[in-house]
């Protein structure tokens, strides 16, 4: 003859609802593992990625460009070339030695300093962006006189040698200004 377990009273509610407390953090814990997948596996993550790197690569660049100390211009100019490919590296690269020349003359120091940018057009793939670039762009003169602008630049960059690099750099047109 077998006996019956006795459980004691009021156990056997605290069981199911700890039963039922287990599989609702199961279920949570499924829920939020199967969004947590799905962000990381989206190609518009892998596209925002793109676009910041984008961005930062062409504030970078073209703050590069607009910066450059008459007593160090070789280390700016080649800082210039490593930001810059194509084209606009050939230009570079063809006129350094005049534009050293240049510079060193003027005695110049111009300093630049990003104050907002955005990309304008990205093709991941083409590893093609654009982006525009507010600057606020100090000249200081040998006298010490220093002055500022501001100014908007429109960059074209193209991936190369596995980062983004600028191919091309101009000015934004302002206000009434008709682009052309």
């Amino acid at each position: 003859m077998t006996r019956a377990v006795r459980t004691p009273a009021g156990s056997r509610p605290a069981l199911a609802g700890a039963l039922a407390l287990t599989l609702v953090a199961g279920g949570f814990a499924a829920w939020t593992g199967r969004d947590w997948y799905a962000a990381a596996h989206d190609d518009s993550a892998a596209y925002a990625v793109q676009r910041d790197r984008a961005l930062a690569a062409g504030e970078q660049a073209v703050q590069n460009l607009n910066t450059l100390d008459h007593r160090r211009v070789e280390q700016g100019l080649d800082l210039w070339e490593s930001s810059t490919t194509g084209d606009l590296l050939k230009q570079l690269v063809d006129g350094r030695a005049e534009f050293t020349g240049q510079v060193k003359t003027a005695k110049t120091v111009t300093t630049a300093r990003v104050l907002s940018g955005a990309v304008t057009e990205l093709d991941d793939r083409a590893g093609r962006a654009r982006v525009l670039v507010a600057l606020r762009i100090t000249v200081t003169t040998p006298d010490s006189k220093s002055t500022e602008k501001d100014s908007r630049m429109l960059g074209e960059l193209t991936r190369a040698e596995g980062r983004w690099k600028l191919s091309g750099l101009g000015q934004a047109p302002v206000g009434g200004t008709a682009a052309g």
